[in-house]
């Protein structure tokens, strides 16, 4: 996998090694390639499968897991060794750094120790730079209630992200039931995100290529099971396992989620960098936004990354004003996606993107605009400001 660093690790302890995992399976540009419980056999692991990284936890049995460290620095020098150890004893650190090891980490290992010592091994594989490692960015999709343009915003705006030759990005069906990605880009995928979950752990970066389904706008698709009895074979962690690889793959990975909420959807939600939350501008929808915002309150740091997104914006018919949805709900909006109806249903029938079959319409412009937003794009700024203050005007209009 290109800029994305390989990691094993070793502990005989199963609750902290359970841990570790658990922290390395949430982080950018790491691949957990291996696993193991005995020192005895980590080095062999270390020369099969040629890590970037290896971190040995020691406190099991220190003076055997540093013969360990001085073996694997010996064998594999270009495996950057890691030591854990919850000892604050100067002398062991010290006989670490002489065994060999690169970093000696305290246990419980701190994610911004750990990141720190990542950031070192990751500047002497790859540079600064524009050979410098890139993070990928999480975007969840999730809707307050049924029919509000979730998977319709889903597919466009993970294809409008695979438009940019800088992204390379995947969509995830999560809808696990009902999902329809598939359906949407016309396609018919050989593989669904069970299968990828079922040989995570012997996937690569080709292999996994290879499992996903690629459009011709450039987005990979990873859709849900075609057995309605297969949805109880994805588990959270099954799904925790498949993103982290797909971080390590794709720039951007956009989450296509369900409406009721099972833990693989909040797994998702956890591991989102962005919660898009699609609405539209009635009460019943702007009840559920408050609901779920007061839910979300309750979770650490899922409140920051919520942003509402408000679908159809400029439909009549009595629809309530942004500025009375603002005071309904507390809070900015944070995009507004005009209504096109014809040129969505257009799109749905046909198995079309929105950028192929309307590429000049004012929906899909706004969902260009969106894609530049996440991604920070500053050269797009102004104009995506401009548009996003033609489509307050016309909802506020509207109402």
């Amino acid at each position: 996998m290109s800029n994305v660093l390989r990691l094993a690790i070793v502990d005989p302890q199963d609750s902290t090694r359970e841990e570790l995992k658990r922290l390395l399976l949430g982080l950018e540009m790491i691949w957990l390639d291996a696993e193991c419980s005995r020192y005895e056999f980590f080095s062999d692991v270390v020369a099969q499968t040629n890590p970037d990284i290896g971190v040995v936890a020691i406190d099991h049995d220190p003076e055997k897991a540093l013969e360990l460290v001085a073996r694997v620095a010996q064998n594999s020098p270009d495996c950057a060794v890691f030591v854990v150890s919850s000892s604050k004893d100067g002398n062991l650190i010290l006989q670490a750094m002489r065994a060999g090891a690169k970093e000696f980490l305290p246990q419980p290992v701190r994610i911004d120790d750990l990141l720190t010592g990542i950031a070192r091994i990751s500047e002497r594989r790859f540079g600064r730079g524009e050979n410098k490692a890139r993070g990928s960015q999480v975007i969840a999709v999730i809707g307050v209630t049924g029919g509000v343009g979730v998977s319709t915003l889903a597919v466009n705006l993970g294809c409008a992200l695979a438009r940019n030759e800088k992204n390379t990005a995947a969509l995830v069906d999560l809808d696990l039931c009902l999902g329809d990605a598939d359906v949407l880009l016309d396609t018919i995928p050989d593989y669904t995100i069970v299968d990828v979950a079922q040989n995570v752990t012997r996937l690569d970066y080709s292999l996994l290529k290879r499992s996903l389904t690629k459009h011709s706008s450039g987005l990979f698709l990873l859709p849900r099971p075609v057995q309605l009895e297969d949805v109880a074979l994805l588990s959270a962690e099954d799904l925790q396992r498949v993103i982290g690889l797909l971080k390590a793959t794709f720039t951007h990975l956009v989450l296509d989620l369900s409406k009721a909420f099972t833990p693989v959807d909040m797994i998702a939600l956890e591991m989102a960098h962005h919660v898009l939350m699609v609405t539209q501008l009635d009460l019943p929808c702007l009840r559920n936004v408050v609901r779920l915002i007061m839910s979300f309150q309750n979770m650490e740091g899922m409140s920051d990354k919520v942003k509402i997104i408000v679908n159809r914006s400029g439909m009549e018919n009595g629809r309530i004003t942004l500025k009375k949805a603002q005071e309904i709900i507390s809070r900015e909006i944070f995009w507004q996606i005009p209504n096109d109806y014809r040129a969505c249903s257009e799109a749905r029938n046909n198995g079309l993107p929105l950028l192929e079959q309307a590429p000049r319409s004012a929906v899909t412009q706004s969902i260009l605009q969106l894609a530049d937003a996440l991604c920070g794009d500053k050269e797009k700024e102004d104009e995506k400001k401009a548009g996003r203050g033609l489509f307050r005007l016309w909802a506020g209009k509207s109402g």
